[in-house]
């Protein structure tokens, strides 16, 4: 009957993604993408050979530590408190010092950056050594064009004086208190065993954001992502089949990362194991899910890379209290780091390897983590079923 009303068929993509879970297509689609990531040679140099060269170099090429500083000390004054209070400078470990007897002969070599700046030590050293509440004994000089290492400077200049002259026994107030500082966590204070921790979580954003929006990407142009979308399998084990290969990755190559920064870089781990790859395993959800989201939404491997690196690398590096404490930063800058997943694992990762298991420190940083993650494989499923139509 030309008035009969004919049944609806839907689209059979649509109907694919309908389909129940089935755990047999599943596996078949994870030994697919893990056959495909092994034959590919740049996986597996991203995976495990970028994670090492990255670790080597944030252990011995980046340095926090300020030891061996180059400064100039003047003496002006030949008189042996003088000449004892130079041999202090010399005796640091903190400090390469340069002598000279006037100092036109360091001011050039602090503006070129051979020095970060000098010491005088005056004419009148010993009537100003000899005075109570007059005037200064140095005159210290630094180039202010690197803040953190004049202050140092200017600091531990002041330092040696002080612990010089509380040696001869003066009467003055430095020599009245003797301070000992203690450092918790990190009692030697390298800057190492801070930074380690923070580029395994580097690595992780690399594995689980760049690697796999790279990959999905890669299928989209080539249109085998068309192919396997066409398949039976749904919506949910097409992006879990996608995602487990680079999830077991990203875990061996927190294991590897983990060995390396204990056993070769001499960082404690006094957490455990097993805290470590649970917050490894729940960080990878965000990662993992942000990089199926650009690779769904740009579905192209160079506009993929140029998103990853913006919206993954860069805020991990810059914005997770990796190198920057997060509390100087301006406020808008921390509120915007509230949506950084590496915040919470970079703080996670220090937490574990100089304190120990805080979960009064982890547990919130989990469900942060968490939290992101299930925000980002949401949009990626809805981005994924739009492809899908």
């Amino acid at each position: 009957m030309s008035g009969a009303i004919r049944p609806r068929h839907s689209d059979p993509l649509s109907a694919a993604a309908m389909r129940r879970f089935d755990p047999q297509r599943l596996m078949a689609l994870v030994r697919k993408e893990s056959l495909q990531a092994i034959r590919d040679p740049s996986t597996l140099l991203i995976a495990f050979v970028l994670p090492v060269v990255l670790l080597f170099l944030f252990a011995f090429a980046v340095s926090l530590d300020v030891r061996n500083v180059r400064i100039g000390v003047v003496l002006e004054s030949a008189s042996a408190s003088a000449q004892d209070l130079a041999a202090a400078f010399a005796g640091t470990r903190y400090l390469d010092v340069t002598f000279a007897q006037d100092r036109r002969e360091v001011e050039g070599q602090v503006v070129s950056g051979k020095l970060r700046g000098f010491v005088v030590i005056p004419q009148d050293f010993e009537r100003r050594l000899s005075e109570r509440g007059g005037r200064p004994l140095i005159q210290v000089i630094t180039d202010g064009s690197q803040p953190n290492t004049a202050n140092y400077v200017a600091n531990y200049s002041q330092g040696v004086v002080q612990t010089w002259r509380a040696g001869l026994g003066a009467e003055t107030p430095s020599a009245a208190v003797v301070l000992e500082p203690r450092y918790w966590f990190n009692a030697e204070l390298e800057s190492r065993r801070s930074l380690v921790p923070g580029a395994i979580a580097i690595i992780m954003t690399i594995i689980g954001t760049m690697l796999t929006a790279l990959v999905v990407a890669r299928e989209w142009e080539r249109g085998t992502m068309e192919a396997v979308l066409s398949t039976p399998a749904s919506v949910v084990e097409i992006l879990i089949g996608k995602l487990l290969p680079y999830f077991v990755l990203g875990m061996l190559a927190t294991l590897a990362a983990a060995a390396l920064a204990v056993f070769v870089f001499d960082v404690p781990l006094r957490g455990s194991l097993a805290a470590l790859l649970l917050l490894s395993a729940v960080f990878m959800v965000p990662a993992l899910g942000q990089g199926l989201l650009i690779s769904s939404v740009t579905r192209n491997q160079f506009l993929a890379a140029q998103i990853a690196l913006f919206s993954g690398f860069l805020p991990a590096f810059m914005l997770s209290g990796f190198l920057y404490e997060i509390d100087a930063m301006p406020a808008p800058i921390r509120f915007i780091t509230l949506f950084v997943p590496a915040r919470y694992f970079v703080s996670s990762l220090k937490t574990i390897f100089l304190a120990g298991d805080v979960w009064a420190v982890l547990l919130p940083n989990l469900l942060a983590m968490a939290a992101i993650g299930v925000f980002f494989f949401v949009l990626a499923k809805r981005a994924t079923r739009k492809n899908l139509e």
